[in-house]
C-alpha cells in the first residue's frame, strides 16, 4: 500500500477568507499555524509583484506601441517615395502598369485565410500555438504557490518532533487559495497522502477505501480467514465481493456455509487454512481465544512454514500480540496485528478503521484486503503499538457510551424528556452517528448487538491494565468499567454495549 492515499473531494473545498478562523480553531497545531502565516505572505508579496508586473507590462506595451506606431509611419513614408519614384521610372519605360496588374492578381489569388495566416503575429517572431494543446489553462495563483511556497517552503521540526512528508491541513488551505479550485485540484496534487515517517518504526499512512465503488482490483494470493463472528462476518462478505479467494473456518462450523455459497472455501482446521493459504486473517473475541487459536490442538503455528503470513485482527493487549509474533516469526512466518474499529454495521459496509503494526511489507500485501473491508487502514510501527491505540479508543468509546446512558436516566428521573435531551445533544458539538443511533436503541428498548457489551467491558479492562503498567490513572475508564460489570451481573453482556443502559435503572 506505498500508494494509497487519502483524497479531498472538490465539493468540500470551502472559501478560505470566509472560513479562515474556524480552520484556524480547529487545526490549532503549530505547523498549520506556520502555513497560514507563510501563504498569507508569500500571497501579499506575489500581489505586490503581480500589480507591479501589470504596471510595467502596461508601460512597456504603450512604449513599444508607440515606437512600432512611428517605425510604421517611417516606413510608410519611404515606401511611398519609393513607390512615386519606382512609378516615374516605370511608366517612362512601360513596365509599371504590368508589375501592378501582377502584384494585383496575386493579392487577388490568396484567400482570405492565407491572407489572415500572413499577417499573422507569427511573421514577428512568435512561435505558433500547439493547436491540438486544449489542456485547461492552470490559475496563475495555484502555479506561483506550487512553484514557491509548497516546493521552497520547509518546516522548522520542533524538538523531538517527526518532520511530516506533507501537512493534510495545509494542502487544504492551499487548496482554498486557488482562484479555478475545480480546474486546479489535480494541478495541485492527484491524491494526498497522509504520512508521518520516524526514525524509530512508526509511521502511519491513511487510505481511502474503495469498497464502496468496487474498484479494487484483488490479490492473487490466497486468503484465509479464521472467526465468523459480529465483524469476521462482514469482513468476509467483502473479500468475496472484491474477488477475493477465501478459504474460511470457523469454531462453529455451521456459520461457514453462508459463505461457502457465496464462493468461500472450507478449511476443517486453523492449521489447514494457514498451510493452504497465502495470508490468513483472524479474529477473535479475546486474549485467550486469540492465543489458543494459534497454539492449540491444529492451531495456526502448526501450518506457518517459511513464507506464510498472519494477520491478528482481534483486540487484544499488546502482550498478548507480542507474544504472537514471536512464535509465528521463530517458525519462518510473517506477522501483522491489525484489529479494528467499528461494529457490525460499519464491517457489513466495508467501512471499518483498521489499525496495523508489524512487518510493514505484509501490510502492503494486504492492501487489496484492507480496502475491501475498511474506509481507512493505518500503520503504527512495532508490533503492540496497534494494540494499544485500539484499546484507547475503544476505552473512549465505552466511556462516551455510559455517560451517554447516564445522562439519559438522569432526565427520566427529573422529569425532563428524553427523546427531548438527545435532540438537543444532535444539535450541538456532540452530534455524532454513535450519539443517534446508541440512543434511539435505549429509547426504542432495541439492544439487539451491533458491539456486544461483553467486549466494550473486556476492552476497558484491557485499557486500565495498560494505564497501570505505565502508572497512568485512568479514572474515567475505571468508573465506566465498573457501570459495564454492573450490567454484566444483569445479564446483559450478550446484549450491545448501549444495554448499559440497564445497570442505571435496576
Amino acid at each position: 500500500m506505498s500508494q494509497q492515499g487519502a483524497w479531498i473531494k472538490v465539493e468540500q473545498l470551502k472559501p478560505y477568507h470566509l472560513h479562515k478562523e474556524e480552520m484556524i480553531k480547529i487545526n490549532k497545531g503549530k505547523r498549520f499555524q506556520q502555513a497560514v502565516d507563510a501563504v498569507e505572505e508569500f500571497l501579499r508579496k506575489a500581489k505586490g509583484k503581480d500589480q507591479a508586473s501589470s504596471h510595467n507590462s502596461t508601460e512597456e506595451k504603450n512604449r513599444r506601441n508607440s515606437s512600432e506606431e512611428r517605425g510604421k509611419q517611417s516606413a510608410g513614408e519611404e515606401k511611398r517615395k519609393a513607390v512615386l519614384s519606382e512609378g516615374k521610372l516605370k511608366k517612362a519605360t512601360g513596365e509599371g502598369k504590368k508589375r501592378v496588374s501582377s502584384v494585383s492578381s496575386d493579392r487577388g489569388s490568396k484567400s482570405p485565410l492565407k491572407r489572415a495566416q500572413d499577417q499573422s503575429p507569427r511573421k514577428r517572431g512568435r512561435p505558433p500555438k500547439d493547436e491540438k494543446d486544449l489542456t485547461i489553462p492552470e490559475s496563475s495563483t495555484v502555479k506561483k504557490v506550487m512553484t514557491g511556497t509548497v516546493a521552497g517552503f520547509k518546516w522548522p521540526p520542533s524538538v523531538g518532533e517527526p518532520v511530516k512528508d506533507s501537512d493534510p491541513h495545509f494542502h487544504h488551505f492551499l487548496l482554498s487559495q486557488t482562484e479555478k479550485p475545480a480546474v486546479c485540484y489535480q494541478a495541485i496534487t492527484k491524491k494526498l497522502k497522509v504520512c508521518e515517517e520516524e526514525t524509530g518504526s512508526t509511521s502511519i499512512q491513511a487510505a481511502d477505501s474503495t469498497a464502496v465503488n468496487g474498484s479494487i482490483t484483488p490479490t492473487d494470493k490466497k486468503i484465509g480467514f479464521l472467526g465468523l463472528g459480529l465483524m469476521g462476518s462482514g469482513i468476509v462478505s467483502n473479500l468475496l465481493k472484491m474477488g477475493h479467494t477465501v478459504t474460511v473456518w470457523n469454531r462453529t462450523a455451521e456459520k461457514c456455509d453462508l459463505f461457502i455459497q457465496e464462493g468461500a472455501r472450507l478449511g476443517r482446521t486453523p492449521a489447514e487454512v494457514v498451510s493452504t493459504c497465502d495470508i490468513t486473517f483472524a479474529c477473535v473475541s479475546d486474549p485467550k481465544a486469540a492465543k489458543d487459536l494459534v497454539l492449540g490442538p491444529s492451531g495456526v503455528l502448526q501450518g506457518i512454514r517459511p513464507g506464510k503470513c498472519y494477520v491478528d485482527m482481534s483486540t487484544v493487549d499488546a502482550d498478548t500480540v507480542t507474544e504472537l509474533a514471536q512464535v509465528i516469526v521463530s517458525r519462518g512466518g510473517r506477522f501483522l496485528e491489525a484489529p479494528v474499529s467499528g461494529n457490525q454495521q460499519l464491517s457489513n459496509d466495508g467501512m471499518l478503521v483498521i489499525l496495523a503494526a508489524g512487518d510493514r511489507g505484509l501490510y502492503e500485501d494486504c492492501s487489496s484486503c484492507f480496502q475491501a473491508m475498511g474506509k481507512t487502514s493505518f500503520f503504527l510501527g512495532e508490533v503492540g503499538n496497534a494494540a494499544k491505540m485500539m484499546l484507547i479508543v475503544n476505552m473512549v468509546q465505552g466511556s462516551f457510551m455510559a455517560t451517554i446512558a447516564e445522562g439519559l436516566t438522569l432526565a427520566q428521573v427529573t422529569g425532563q424528556s428524553q427523546q427531548t435531551l438527545l435532540d438537543i445533544l444532535n444539535q450541538g458539538q456532540l452530534a455524532s452517528i454513535f450519539l443517534d443511533q446508541k440512543c434511539q436503541n435505549i429509547l426504542q428498548g432495541n439492544f439487539k448487538p451491533d458491539f456486544y457489551l461483553k467486549y466494550i467491558q473486556k476492552d476497558l479492562r484491557l485499557a486500565i491494565a495498560l494505564g497501570d503498567s505505565v502508572n497512568h490513572p485512568t479514572p474515567m475508564a475505571a468508573a465506566a468499567n465498573e457501570v459495564y460489570k454492573r450490567a454484566k451481573a444483569l445479564d446483559q453482556s450478550d446484549n450491545d454495549m448501549s444495554a448499559v443502559y440497564r445497570a442505571y435503572i435496576h
